[in-house]
């Protein structure tokens, strides 16, 4: 039988984790960066059918979370 104060604690952080993400992005929308319309994110429409891809702010989002985390494990193991 698994511990399940355990799995509560992670997923109390899980929880934490995703407010915290959701707050970074709420506040980046909010400072006019045009994070989801940026060259490379693909909209097509067609017969009441919308199809969304952020490619770019995919890989825009992507690069400065590791370059963020990469920073917090340096600091970290020192």
């Amino acid at each position: 039988m698994p511990d399940l104060s355990a799995l509560a604690r992670w997923l109390i952080l899980a929880g934490l984790g995703l407010a915290v993400l959701g707050g970074l992005l709420w506040g980046l929308a909010r400072l006019g960066l045009p994070l989801g319309r940026l060259p490379g994110d693909f909209h097509f429409s067609a017969a009441g059918m919308t199809c969304f891809v952020p490619l770019a702010t995919s890989i825009v989002l992507s690069l400065i979370l590791t370059l963020a985390l990469n920073v917090i494990i340096r600091m970290l193991r020192k």
